[in-house]
């Protein structure tokens, strides 16, 4: 007996035809035909929407990309024209290190520490000549959307588009040698670190400004060379940025620097420690000084974390913890966190912000920004995560759908162990065990618990995120969830990364599109949550807005994404609509047509009586599929 596994990432039905064939016996020899079908249409959760009790604003700047409009190709460009993003962040690896005196960057350990032209680390080229940052920028501004730039704090930026920070003329007998230039990876023949290179061969040291005693007004020329520089140039050509009137073409939002837990890593060849919480904290509220002296309009975003246990210890707590013996985990040795306090190190930054705006008489922080890779792992255990990954089998896919669960469901712990409670030693759920329980991320409540202990008014961003599967229906869906939730919890800001050209990823592209372009004439999901339930959110999730202004006030919205893989029937009530509405639009999006959104029949909605829900009643939600009701 033989056993085959089939995964089916297309529609069904489908017949597959069988031929075995015996090497023993020529007589054995015969074929099957086995035709599959999809579940039979079952009923669905019920779906409410509460039009009468609007709440939350949505933000528009929760619907972003990296490096949208740095695309280089006419299949790239014809890809995201539909999507109606709002905001284009650069940033990634490459910036950390950008000298947008010459417009040379580095590649760091993505590319055998490399110099070159432009700011390729964050995927893209410079264009025809241009800086690669400035032709953004004028892209954005011409297609109406903010752009988000990253400012270094790292305190080196490159040199030269030429050198590299391992040759093969000093170390030749490295593990790897690049195949363009002879450079190598900076690991010994045995694969441990070279250490002690000399950083200037690529670099130039430019430390971020030190946050003066005094106020903001004392901050002098001499210590903003590096970023007030580049911030100064900026506005120059394209004037401020005016992110609160929407009215400016220059840089609305800066980052400070991009992923500081992997500075000792990424860009060890400069910076072989780990970061401090000083490091991060003091260059960050000097580069923003900087910026904001020199264009008060801008915004300023950080500290650009992306790894769970930098929440909470500095990189040095966790290397300090890995040789530390104990746990070898953060609060085993955690040396800089008890320099601090005991205080979380998110929390910290976001206290010394706030001290800093009582010092300077003017906010420097005006978003917190995490990076969330937290796509489950498939298999469990594996190491193997769902982001960036393709669709997979069916646990694959059902483990990326139920992960974004992590931004906010109290009920949600990743079984692959992502999230093991903090455990510091004053912690009231404290443990001396080397295996903590897991707990809730809940990562954007949690978010927003931060900021209103310590940092009130402060806006949430999450500017670098992916669940793969982009290529297809699963990624989608994923996708449109977590947009519908960024929406209900309030985001303020959020940038998704593409793992591969957009071309590639055309139902990832349609999942924004939904939201942002859902009938091609820059129609848009509604600005202001309200109140949905779904009696099942693994089954069918939902998510309502209506509209508060403009030519669409009063119009409702309703997105309904049918997680499994057959057709579902379920009736949408929703309270508080007015009994006049009789009909509404429906908009699908599935697996029947991956390349367009198609407008669905005109949908009946049965008006309530008594004060009861008028209702989209038994209406069938397609196998794995995106349904949008506009409700008049």
């Amino acid at each position: 007996t033989e056993i085959y596994t089939l995964s089916l990432h297309d529609a069904l039905p489908i017949s597959v035809a069988v031929t075995a064939t015996s090497t023993q016996n020529s007589a054995q020899t015969g074929s099957v035909t086995v035709t599959l079908s999809p579940p039979a249409t079952a009923a669905g959760p019920a779906l409410t929407v509460n039009v009468g009790a609007p709440g939350n604003s949505i933000s528009p700047l929760i619907y972003g990309m990296d490096a949208y409009l740095l695309h280089n190709t006419a299949a790239d460009v014809t890809a995201v024209a539909p999507t109606g993003i709002t905001i284009d962040r650069w940033g990634g690896d490459g910036t950390s290190r950008y000298n947008y005196q010459l417009d040379f960057s580095s590649s760091a350990s993505d590319w055998y520490f490399e110099n070159q032209i432009g700011s390729s680390g964050d995927g893209w080229p410079a264009v025809n000549g241009v800086k690669g940052f400035d032709n953004l920028v004028e892209n954005n501004a011409a297609n109406g959307i903010v752009t988000l730039g990253t400012v270094p704090v790292l305190g080196w930026v490159a040199k030269d588009s030429t050198s590299c920070s391992f040759p093969t003329s000093l170390y030749p007998t490295q593990y790897q040698l690049a195949p363009d230039r002879p450079c190598g990876d900076g690991e010994t023949s045995a694969q441990t670190n070279i250490t002690g290179n000399d950083p200037t061969i690529t670099s130039i040291a430019e430390p971020p400004p030190a946050p003066p005693a005094a106020s903001a007004a004392t901050l002098s020329w001499a210590e903003v060379t590096w970023s007030g520089g580049w911030a100064e140039y900026l506005v120059n050509k394209f004037g401020p940025g005016n992110p609160a009137t929407g009215t400016g073409k220059g840089v609305a939002i800066y980052d400070l620097d991009n992923e500081p837990s992997w500075w000792d890593a990424v860009h060890r060849d400069v910076h072989p420690v780990p970061f401090t919480y000083d490091e991060v904290t003091n260059g960050g509220i000097g580069t923003a000084l900087a910026i904001k002296k020199v264009d008060p309009t801008a915004e300023v975003s950080g500290p650009v974390m992306d790894y769970w246990w930098d929440y909470f210890y500095s990189k040095k707590d966790v290397e300090s913890g890995w040789g530390g013996g104990g746990c070898g985990q953060p609060w085993s040795n955690p040396v800089d966190r008890k320099a601090h306090g005991g205080i979380p190190f998110i929390e910290y930054y976001l206290q010394q912000f706030a001290a800093a705006q009582s010092t300077y008489g003017v906010r420097l922080l005006d978003y917190l920004d995490l990076h969330t890779y937290f796509a489950a792992e498939y298999p469990t255990g594996s190491g193997n995560g769902v982001a960036f990954a393709a669709a997979g089998d069916t646990g694959a896919q059902q483990a990326r759908l139920n992960s974004t669960r992590v931004f906010w469901d109290p009920a949600y712990t990743d079984a692959s162990k992502q999230f093991p409670q903090p455990n510091y030693i004053t912690d009231s759920n404290y443990t001396s065990s080397c295996t903590p329980p897991q707990q809730a991320p809940q990562l954007i409540p949690l978010m927003r618990n931060w900021v209103a202990a310590e940092y009130p008014g402060t806006k949430l961003a999450i500017d670098e995120y992916n669940w793969g599967g982009m290529e297809s229906i699963n990624g989608a869906l994923a996708q449109a969830d977590i947009l519908g939730i960024f929406g209900r919890e309030g985001l303020d800001l959020a940038t998704m990364w593409p793992a591969t050209n957009p071309s590639a990823q055309i139902p990832g592209m349609m999942a924004f599109q939904i939201y942002r372009n859902y009938d091609g004439a820059n129609s848009t999901f509604g600005d202001t949550a309200l109140p949905s339930t779904s009696a099942n959110q693994g089954a069918l999730s939902v998510y309502g807005a209506v509209h508060t202004s403009g030519a669409a006030t009063g119009k409702v919205t309703v997105m309904v994404i049918n997680k499994t893989y057959g057709s579902l029937t379920g009736t949408v009530s929703l309270t508080g609509l007015s009994s006049t509405v009789t009909t509404a639009q429906a908009y699908l999006y599935s697996n029947a047509n991956l390349a367009a959104i198609v407008a669905q029949p005109a949908v009946t909605v049965t008006p309530g009586t008594g004060g009861a829900a008028s209702t989209i009643a038994n209406y069938s939600f397609p196998a794995q599929s995106i349904t949008l009701f506009v409700v008049p």
